[in-house]
């Protein structure tokens, strides 16, 4: 059986990129020695995933500040305030739209969905010149893949950019974010080909507004970008990710019937009337990556739980069809228990952080397998 973690914590098992960040941000260290930490803690990051087993690992889901940033960053919509003239986006731009700098404010900052975890809002309009300006997806699948490991690379997809952004200052409220699809849909192409060319067998979008309510015009848009992105798309394996909450039964039904598409990654710990539709209409021959183990918590799974949910899905989907999944990104849980020194022993045993929930993970996946 096979097994994929959604995302993972970038902060460092001992909050190693928040001291490396504070010491860069004030001047105490270089950014040579803030790559370093970084690059560190991806390494050590992949190789803990694949010595426990798992099959689909991420990549692109380290950031220094946030994924939506560096969406923004990807596709080069920096507002002019910040005086960045093209070019690869440095550290100096990234974090002044982060953090503002001595002449201008940072970004809106807002919460991720229901979570505590925030994201910096893009700021867009009709005039907004997009470019490719980071090339850090490409970057650190060939990172991982020199390391031995083969990962998927994770963008935010285009619609749940677009639809978490804002109308810039100056531009009307009423101007419609979706209307830029066909401005960022280019550069998303030129993305796909590279990592296509970098050897990436598979690709994760994250597209979690899926959840939300959206209307027949927002759902159409994800029709449209996957129809307009299926030839870029041909020869990769792409997996559609959504979380934090169940689908609508339009919803689910645009998820299905995406163009190019692989896989559907589903959060069952939050989404438990998705399972409904799901058991109603699965399409034949596509994967399930089946979100049982939560990532927005601290608690223990409920293995045999886990197991006869998937034990079900398993006769919907087929066996060779089912991945054992997070429901979510792991960047919302703590990130090792192992550092847990002062901890009672009974708590302890009902404790599962990020480096736990990756061999929960892996362990249905083989008791599902048989090897229980």
């Amino acid at each position: 059986m096979a097994s994929h973690i959604v995302g993972y914590p970038r902060m460092g098992p001992k909050r190693e990129l928040k001291f490396a960040l504070e010491s860069f941000w004030d001047n105490k260290s270089s950014a040579e020695d803030l790559q370093k930490v970084a690059a560190d803690l991806r390494s050590s990051i992949w190789q803990q995933m694949a010595a426990a087993g798992i099959k689909y690992i991420p990549s692109n889901t380290f950031s220094y500040y946030d994924q939506v940033l560096d969406a923004t960053s990807m596709l080069g919509a920096v507002p002019p305030r910040y005086g960045w003239n093209g070019g690869e986006i440095g550290f100096d731009t990234y974090f002044s739209m982060a953090r503002g700098n001595a002449s201008v404010p940072a970004m809106e900052m807002t919460k991720w969905f229901d979570t505590n975890y925030h994201f910096i809002v893009p700021e867009l309009g009709p005039d907004v010149n997009f470019s490719y300006s980071s090339h850090k997806a490409v970057d650190e699948y060939k990172e991982a893949k020199a390391l031995g490991v083969d990962t998927i690379p994770v963008l935010i997809g285009p619609v749940s950019y677009l639809l978490l952004s804002k109308p810039a200052k100056g531009v009307e409220k009423t101007f419609s974010l979706l209307s830029l699809l066909p401005k960022i849909l280019p550069i998303y192409k030129e993305v796909i080909a590279e990592l296509k060319a970098a050897g990436a067998l598979w690709i994760q979008f994250d597209e979690p507004t899926l959840v939300l309510d959206l209307d027949s015009h927002q759902l159409q848009a994800f029709t449209a970008a996957y129809a307009e992105l299926e030839t870029t798309l041909s020869g990769l394996n792409v997996l559609i990710e959504t979380y934090f909450a169940d689908l609508t039964a339009e919803a689910y039904k645009t998820l299905t019937e995406l163009k190019g598409v692989t896989a559907y990654g589903l959060d069952l710990v939050r989404g438990t009337q998705t399972i409904d539709l799901i058991k109603s209409n699965f399409p034949k021959g596509k994967y399930l990556f089946a979100g049982v183990v939560d990532g927005r918590n601290i608690w223990a799974n409920d293995l045999a739980s886990s197991l006869s949910t998937l034990q079900a899905l398993e006769a919907v989907v087929g066996k060779d069809k089912l991945v054992v999944s997070t429901s979510c990104s792991l960047l919302h849980t703590a990130v090792d228990l192992v550092n847990e020194t002062k901890l009672d022993d009974e708590i302890k045993s009902w404790l599962a952080f990020a480096a736990q929930k990756v061999v929960e993970v892996n362990a249905i996946a083989k008791a599902l397998a048989g090897q229980k």
